[in-house]
């Protein structure tokens, strides 16, 4: 499991001298529409005072029992109080406080030196600050590739003008590889395997490795807007975290979706342009609704279920139960899959192609007591095409 390096927590708590916690709006001032990005995001809602998918989970695991909340190791890795009990083996349960609050923090993720691959999951090492009055963050810039800034005011003309370089708050690394690659996500996104060696979730390592594509240019495009107050830059690496919990539509470009008429009617084709499956999470569930629009009446034909379920002894299974794969009819990274339909389809026809997910598979909704959550059972429109027979 995730090791986090005991004296990192010091640095958390250390960013800034008047404050008990490193708290994200530190970086407001600077770097408002980052934090505005990053407060709508899955990394600042990934606790269970904040997910309420997240919580029922938890609600129903058996380290719950054991007061063990091991799921802080990615889901708050931001809370020194979780983390320390887990390292040291005494009770860890989550409390609705401020370091709960943070979920998965500025700090946490710009101070990552290296992931270290392990058999269940990978490590993540964390650059240690504890001998400077200000820590040194990571970022990437090309500009500054392999440079370190530190902040500095310099004067001139008899110290009538002055001049800055970097930040007053902390010094800037840029020459840390991984953060020109996704290899800097996997130490959560990577893998994860449970206590009976079942693989739970994986993100194809070489995904992430390519500085052309990678996790960061896919889920973290650069959009509109400078990166900070400071240097004013006309795009920045966005901080939504775009997928299945938020902007799923900004991935859509990674699905294709094709129609082909055929003799004895036609065909859907969809390819999977991302390196990894189209959804992860054991508990999603994707669907292709197909319709066709002849004239004044639509005909909805049976909707292609997309999913990966774990289970046990043969039946569905929750992630920490799981022996086995249950059933598995996910798109694999680089898939073209045809679905073909025997409807025959004229001239002048409309065929309607919609593909969409659910956080959670329907027949686990109840199981799970998430009937009443929108969240949980909206069907998320990730493309729509329409497709006019000839």
């Amino acid at each position: 499991m995730l090791k986090i390096i005991s004296t990192y927590l010091i640095l958390l708590f250390t960013i800034n001298a008047t404050a008990s916690v490193a708290k994200n709006d530190t970086c407001k001032g600077c770097h408002p529409q980052i934090y505005k990005e990053f407060m709508g995001s899955a990394h600042k809602k990934s606790t269970i005072f904040n997910d309420p998918i997240h919580k029922v989970i938890w609600d129903k695991h058996p380290g719950k029992k054991k007061d063990k909340y091991a799921c802080a190791q990615c889901h708050t890795p931001s809370d020194p109080r979780i983390m320390k009990a887990l390292e040291e083996s005494t009770a860890a349960v989550p409390k609705d406080d401020a370091a709960q609050n943070e979920g998965i923090s500025c700090i946490t993720c710009h101070s990552i030196k290296s992931i270290e691959s392990h058999p269940k999951s990978h490590d993540k090492m964390i650059l240690l600050n504890n001998d400077k009055k200000r820590p040194t963050l990571y970022a990437a810039s090309k500009d500054k590739r392999d440079t370190k800034v530190e902040y500095k005011v310099e004067k001139s003309f008899m110290g009538m003008f002055k001049s800055t370089t970097g930040s007053p708050y902390h010094d800037i690394d840029y020459s840390n590889k991984n953060f020109y690659t996704g290899n800097l996500c996997m130490g959560c996104h990577g893998h994860k395997e449970n206590s009976h060696g079942q693989n739970v979730c994986t993100t194809e390592a070489k995904g992430a490795i390519d500085e052309k594509s990678n996790c960061i240019t896919c889920h973290m495009p650069q959009v509109k807007g400078s990166a900070t107050t400071i240097a004013i830059s006309k795009k920045h690496t966005s901080h939504d975290f775009t997928g299945a919990r938020n902007k799923p539509e900004m991935l859509s470009q990674y699905l294709k979706i094709n129609f082909k008429q055929t003799n004895k009617g036609f065909e859907i084709t969809l390819t999977n342009e991302a390196t990894h499956n189209l959804l992860l999470h054991p508990l999603r569930l994707a669907k292709l609704n197909v319709r066709v629009n002849s004239g004044t009446t639509t005909k909805t034909l049976k909707s292609q279920a997309f999913y990966r379920i774990l289970g046990h002894d043969g039946k569905p299974a929750m992630p920490w139960i799981a022996t086995e794969i249950y059933k598995e009819n996910m798109l694999t990274a680089g898939e073209t899959r045809t679905i073909k339909y025997d409807t025959i389809v004229k001239s002048g026809d409309m065929v309607e192609a919609e593909f969409g997910f659910y956080l959670v598979n329907p027949k686990m909704q109840k199981k799970l007591n998430l009937i009443d959550n929108k969240e949980a059972t909206k069907f998320n429109i990730l493309k729509t095409e329409f497709f006019q027979v000839k």
